[in-house]
């Protein structure tokens, strides 16, 4: 699992003889602004400096760095919000969804740092599809906590995760404690467990959910429901996720680990 800057390619801005010498400025702008977002000067999601900036910074007109602008937009390593200004596109990670699905370890092999945060928790009765899902008695109490994940301070997903309780009364504070829900498990006696099924969809996100992933509401997520499970196959985890949809690609390893 590897994390990419947007997009990979060679970048090519080579003016042709027959063009003014003045076309080059813009493919020699684009080119070395778009070195600075490859060497990490510019970060993802950091917003460049103005036009006017840009173009004092370069000694040529606003109009050089509009073309210089939005041929790094083409490429997609920018984005360009009208009345806001120009921002670097933020990285895609490749998560993949397996038997065994661990969020801090997954952004590890691709080597990045991460966490859960847990936004908040409460506890709730089981409706009859939680029920069904985690085979407990309906309207049975469960953990229900609301958590974010993160990489390198960049929002990947924002999920709803539901367990049985009593069994894990202390999880939401070990959580808290350690950002790992596979930390909270182990806890409470769960040395392992795996993933029963996930269920992939796209959807246009709600504004909290829009607000937490730090996207507009416009642009789709992957919506991620999944089951887990400890080693007697007991249900211990439901939980519904929201991916941003730029940042991440969602790969389906059905080889066993």
């Amino acid at each position: 699992m590897t994390a990419n800057a947007l997009p990979s390619g060679p970048l090519q801005h080579t003016a042709t003889p027959t063009r003014p010498a003045r076309d080059s400025f813009w493919t020699r702008i684009a080119t070395e602004l778009a070195d600075a977002i490859g060497s990490g000067i510019y970060a993802p999601g950091e917003r460049l400096p103005s036009e006017h900036a840009l173009a004092e910074q370069f000694g040529v007109n606003r109009h050089t760095i509009r073309r210089s602008l939005a041929s790094l937009c083409s490429q997609g390593l920018v984005r360009i919000t009208q009345g806001s200004g120009t921002y670097v596109e933020d990285f895609a990670v490749d998560l993949v969804l397996g038997k065994r699905t661990r969020h801090q370890q997954g952004l590890a092999q691709a080597g990045l740092r991460g966490s859960l945060v847990v936004l908040g928790e409460e506890t709730v009765r089981a409706t009859a599809a939680l029920a069904k899902a985690l085979q407990v008695p309906a309207r049975s109490p469960l953990l229900a906590l609301r958590v974010r994940g993160d990489a390198e301070g960049q929002p990947l997903h924002l999920s709803e995760r539901y367990f049985p309780l009593p069994r894990f009364a202390n999880l939401a504070q070990v959580v808290r404690e350690t950002g790992s829900i596979t930390a909270g498990f182990a806890a409470h006696g769960v040395a392992d467990y795996t993933r029963r099924e996930s269920r992939i969809t796209a959807e246009l996100p709600i504004s909290e959910v829009a607000a937490q992933l730090r996207q507009p509401a416009t642009r789709p997520v992957l919506l991620v429901e999944s089951l887990n499970v400890d080693p007697s196959g007991n249900p211990i985890e439901w939980a519904r996720a929201w991916f941003a949809g730029d940042r991440v690609k969602l790969t389906i390893d059905h080889h066993e680990h």
